[in-house]
């Protein structure tokens, strides 16, 4: 039997959407420990698995491994599209759980494309991979335009930088009880509509935040303006989505935001991909705070939600036999 563990992943936004600059792309994020996901996979006959989106990546990764089949089970899983990168983690987890209980090699990053995997973004590769904070390079503008290629017919975009984040930082995570965020062929539209009339402006400004922030708050390990960075990407970003999501965070995300950001134990707040995802960075130290802080802007918002804390995960996705 082999079990795969890989936590969520957190997902600030893209360095640039807009067909007038070069590359597109360029996700942002980081690895967490939790919430997560759990595998575990033994040889069979035939592909078999109870969760039917577990059970299609079993039955694909017995394609991709030429193998005769495997049990799968499905044991801890996030929420799905919620904006915590719930089905690459899933996806990644069945393939590896998969070949290794037939003694192969899962070739991750090779075998992602043919699981839908890595197309805009290569955060979630990334945090399976290695964990950290990730930026990655993006994708040629010419070779996707507004539309990615079919399943399959790319290269998961390569690692730009990779840095472990201190241990005594937490995300705070609130999960607010509104309707699950884009996905699949939603999400495909939407993205497409925003590439096509995005200001490549804010490409500009974003790459400026990037260099000159967002970098060597990370490589330095400086807690508030690695916060503050993040937070403002997120606000860059959201001015993109805005037409596509009824402004610049999904309504209400913007007062959870506001209010959570308002916290002298919250570094930094935004919106998590598409959303309902909400996250404020903290540390240990301020954790009960930021927590205290979340529920009372899930209050001011007037929705009911879950908090939870986080720790970044710097290591990859953990893969055990037994």
């Amino acid at each position: 039997m082999v079990r795969v563990t890989a936590g969520a992943r957190l997902h600030f936004g893209f360095r640039n959407l807009s067909l007038a600059r070069e590359p597109l792309y360029g996700g942002v994020g980081v690895a967490l420990a939790t919430p997560r996901v759990v595998v575990e996979a033994h040889p069979a006959g035939e592909p078999r698995c109870e969760d039917p989106l577990a059970a299609a990546h079993t039955r694909r990764a017995v394609e991709l491994l030429d193998v005769s089949g495997a049990a799968v089970e499905l044991r801890e899983t996030l929420p799905r599209h919620a904006g915590l990168g719930s089905g690459t983690q899933l996806a990644l987890c069945v393939l590896a759980a998969v070949a290794r209980a037939h003694d192969r090699e899962p070739r991750i990053r090779e075998r992602a494309p043919a699981l839908g995997r890595g197309g805009r973004s290569g955060v979630g590769v990334a945090a399976f991979e290695a964990g950290g904070f990730v930026l990655d390079a993006g994708q040629p503008t010419e070779r996707f335009t507004a539309s990615r290629p079919a399943d399959g017919d790319w290269r998961v975009p390569r690692v730009a930088t990779r840095r472990a984040l201190p241990e005594s930082w937490r995300f705070v995570l609130v999960l607010p009880d509104v309707p699950a965020g884009r996905s699949d062929a939603a999400e495909d539209e939407s993205m497409r509509a925003v590439v096509e009339c995005a200001d490549p402006r804010l490409a500009d400004e974003i790459g400026r935040l990037v260099a000159e922030r967002l970098r060597p708050a990370a490589a330095t390990g400086a807690w508030a303006a690695f916060g503050a960075a993040i937070a403002e990407l997120s606000r860059l970003n959201g001015a993109w989505y805005a037409d596509a999501q009824g402004g610049v965070y999904r309504p209400p995300l913007g007062t959870v935001i506001d209010e959570l950001g308002a916290s002298p134990a919250v570094a930094g707040a935004g919106q998590s991909s598409w959303g309902p995802a909400v996250y404020g960075l903290t540390t240990a130290g301020r954790a009960e705070r930021a927590r205290a802080a979340a529920r009372e802007a899930l209050a001011a918002a007037g929705v009911d939600g879950d908090v939870c804390l986080a720790t970044p995960r710097n290591e990859g996705a953990r893969i055990e036999s037994g």
